[in-house]
């Protein structure tokens, strides 16, 4: 009576039919290498399946790396058309008012933050009826805050960068208002609004804390920021 453990003739006849299957399954194809391993006994060395070994993780890491730069694609394409949007939207108002009011609303939405605010330094403290309307979107400050709230809360020795991504306990009090308590972290937009103008900044709040973190790539913001700067100029002038 033979050791040799026979194969069920159904299944024998149904992997003869279809062989590339059994070779496409990485399951059935490693559970096959070891037993032959195990027919060889322990002391051989094959070569070949340690060579194979190596080439199914090295593919493992392959798929895994190509996955990862789909995914990344994918996201660089959504928020590239985020920013496309956001830009439409701030050509739209026909008056400084709307324009300003579009912050706080459409916006945020597009933008899908929590808090959107206008820094703007003055020389001058009073403040006219209008800006107070707007005082949930637009907030005057005295000379230098910008350089200082930048140079707080994790904005390191940098100030004059365009863009600054940080997370935070929870927000200030001066750019995000009612809504501090509940920002967890920001994007700082640096805004140079031209010859003998004081800076400004865009501060956008969110209550996630992952949303803005300093790992995050700052292109497309730093993009959003020049437009911004060139539209606030125009109503400037």
């Amino acid at each position: 009576m033979s050791n040799t453990a026979e194969l069920d003739e159904s299944l024998r006849q149904a992997i003869l039919a279809k062989p590339d299957a059994l070779l496409d399954d990485q399951s059935v194809m490693n559970a096959l290498v070891s037993a032959n391993e195990r027919a060889m006994g322990a002391n051989i060395v094959d070569l070949r399946g340690i060579a194979m070994e190596r080439m199914e993780a090295r593919l493992d890491r392959l798929e895994d790396t190509h996955r990862s730069v789909i995914a990344a694609a994918y996201e660089n394409l959504a928020g590239t058309n985020q920013i496309h949007r956001a830009v439409l939207r701030l050509l739209d108002p026909m008056d400084f008012e709307s324009y300003l009011s579009n912050l706080g609303g459409e916006l945020a939405e597009i933008l899908r933050v929590d808090s959107v605010t206008l820094v703007l330094e003055s020389a001058q403290p009073e403040q006219d009826a209008a800006v107070q309307r707007m005082d949930q979107v637009l907030k005057v400050v005295e000379p230098g805050f910008v350089a200082t709230y930048l140079s707080q809360r994790g904005g390191g020795d940098r100030p004059d960068r365009q863009v600054t991504l940080r997370q935070m306990e929870c927000g200030n009090a001066r750019t995000h208002g009612s809504k501090a308590d509940y920002i967890r972290s920001e994007a700082c937009l640096r805004l140079e609004l031209g010859e003998g103008r004081l800076p400004g900044l865009l501060v956008l709040g969110s209550e996630d804390p992952h949303q803005f973190t300093p790992q995050h790539g700052t292109d497309l913001l730093a993009f959003f920021a020049g437009v911004f700067e060139r539209s606030m100029r125009h109503w400037l002038s």
